[in-house]
């Protein structure tokens, strides 16, 4: 096995239970879209960008952009473990007022680059950065997360037209195909049909992956770097809540907290 996944796998682990724990401890949070997408994110900032605690204002660090704000764990366990902000903040911080961890991405947190919350806007936050950067003549990339609920959004494919008519190759959107948003299946809500396909038509390139296989994360990553002339998109077929048995797939656990008996099952299968 690469020594990179089996370091990322437990890293990855580590902040499942950082993601629990946190949201157990505030009494409040979205467990099912953080634990779908932290495996995409561990990579990011453990592997993939140019993004840490001592270049976090540099000119030329990569950018994150979540789009799907109600995942902010997700995003907060990876600046923690990075040291962005002490790791204690995780727990007596989050979704507290004036606390420096919002319920949803603010720039009073640092490592964030934009605040977050309103679904559909990221991509297009994203696409801005990339040009200012282009513009700079600065080699720095751009990720931006969102959800397979939140592409319902119009603006979400007003920003893809943007992003491939003026070639923005340094933009990678990832979309965490976990086929649950807040109320019912996505299928169900509204039916984008074939997302391989859609993103093709609006002249991406389309990158497609299971979002839970560090090597298959991993790979995604470098071939959006080597395609020179378009934005690339990894869609990422995930499980929402993935790593508690009894969240896996189910709709309810989009924004519920555990209870003591769930919490402590919840301790037992991650070992926290």
């Amino acid at each position: 096995m690469d020594k990179r996944i089996e370091v990322l796998e437990k890293k990855a682990l580590a902040l499942r239970k950082d993601i629990v724990d946190m949201i157990f401890h505030a009494k409040s949070g979205h467990p099912g879209g953080s634990l779908s997408e932290i495996d995409i994110l561990t990579v990011l900032f453990h592997q993939e960008m140019n993004f840490s605690k001592d270049n976090m204002y540099a000119p030329d660090r990569d950018r994150f952009v979540l789009s799907k704000g109600h995942t902010a764990p997700g995003l907060y366990v990876n600046l923690a473990d990075l040291g962005c902000f002490p790791r204690e903040r995780l727990f007596d911080s989050y979704r507290v007022v004036d606390g420096i961890l919002q319920g949803h991405p603010s720039m009073k947190t640092p490592g964030v680059e934009i605040a977050g919350g309103s679904l559909g806007v990221g991509l297009s936050v994203a696409n801005g950065m990339a040009l200012g950067l282009r513009l700079q003549n600065l080699p720095s990339r751009v990720y931006c997360m969102l959800g397979d609920g939140e592409i319902n959004e119009g603006q979400v494919w007003e920003a893809a037209a943007t992003a491939r008519s003026y070639r923005l190759s340094n933009v990678c959107a990832i979309v965490d195909v976990n086929h649950l948003q807040n109320d019912d299946a996505t299928e169900r809500i509204k039916d984008m049909g074939d997302l391989s396909r859609k993103w093709s038509a609006f002249g991406w390139n389309v990158i497609e992956i299971d979002g839970h296989d560090m090597a298959a994360i991993l790979w995604a990553f470098a071939s959006a770097r080597e395609c020179r002339d378009l934005p690339s998109v990894i869609l990422a077929e995930t499980v929402k809540g993935k790593g508690v048995s009894y969240m896996e797939n189910r709709v309810e656990w989009h924004g519920k907290v555990p209870n003591e008996g769930e919490y402590a099952q919840a301790v037992k299968e991650l070992g926290i």
